[in-house]
């Protein structure tokens, strides 16, 4: 039996040189360079998204405990702190006199406005219309 011979390796087919290393090198820096400002991005971005959902619940929560029910619902301004956040509810006459002549009408729709700013100094406006009690005349 013959034994096969390995073919000689010679001058330039000997194997990688330094500029082709060094360049591979170079290649897998950017890349990883690369991946690492995608990935910074995107931590600032959920970042944000925190942020404003936050101040979103913070909105909601104000609207449903702060905002006073329909029969006990009267015109003014009130504020307060909930957490870091802070609020300040508007309520006042929505439009013009909505008094009809002849009507018995109870109720009167009023304008309801809520603010809510965030520590970092984001902020929210929500504006909604309740019914309040008409005055007793």
């Amino acid at each position: 039996m013959s034994r096969a011979t390995p073919p000689s390796i010679e001058g330039s087919e000997a194997g990688f040189t330094i500029i082709e290393v060094l360049i591979a090198l170079a290649i897998v820096a950017v890349s990883i360079v690369a991946i690492g400002s995608v990935m910074a991005t995107n931590m600032r971005g959920v970042g944000s998204m925190e942020r404003h959902v936050a101040l979103m619940q913070t909105t909601r929560a104000v609207m449903t405990s702060e905002i006073a029910p329909h029969a006990d619902l009267a015109s003014g301004t009130s504020s307060g702190r909930t957490g870091d956040y802070r609020w300040q509810i508007d309520v006042s006459p929505l439009g013009e006199d909505w008094v009809v002549p002849g009507a018995d009408v109870a109720w009167m729709p009023e304008l309801v406005k809520v603010r809510v700013r965030s520590p970092s100094g984001a902020a929210v406006d929500v504006s909604t219309v309740r019914l309040m009690r008409r005055p007793t005349q």
